[in-house]
């Protein structure tokens, strides 16, 4: 597999979360995702960046336009240097919550994604990777 194109960008405000969903959305317009792949990619970014701002207290987003063979991916990596996530199982689960929210964000993003990984140490924070394929 082959990175085509790769770009980091901040997440710290809610207008870097608003900015890299525009950003999320483009690249997947510019890979030929179709309108239902670009949507689910779009929403997982948005929940990922939004958490990483609320929980992981800011970092960044890292954008990979992958191919592999014929398949045409969009990997985003997430990671912030916040407190970290004592139980990943756990916070994958639907309905918890460590904040004030539905609880459906990581493991909504995990179902919206082709390929979902987390890695998490307490103390010294959360890198989140999702890819879509098209």
């Amino acid at each position: 597999m082959a990175v085509q194109r790769a770009e980091a960008f901040p997440l710290h405000t809610s207008d870097d979360v608003v900015r890299v969903r525009q950003i999320v959305r483009g690249w997947s317009v510019e890979l030929g995702f179709s309108l239902i792949d670009q949507t689910k990619v779009v929403t997982a970014a948005s929940e990922l960046a939004r958490n990483t701002v609320t929980y992981g207290g800011g970092g960044t987003a890292r954008l990979e336009a992958l191919q592999d063979g014929g398949r045409r991916g969009l990997r985003v990596v997430f990671e912030d240097k916040g407190p970290g996530i004592a139980d990943i199982e756990r916070a994958l689960q639907d309905g918890f919550t460590s904040g004030h929210g539905l609880g459906l964000g990581l493991g909504g993003a995990r179902r919206l994604s082709s390929e979902f990984a987390i890695e998490s140490r307490v103390g010294e924070g959360t890198r989140v990777t999702i890819v879509r394929w098209r």
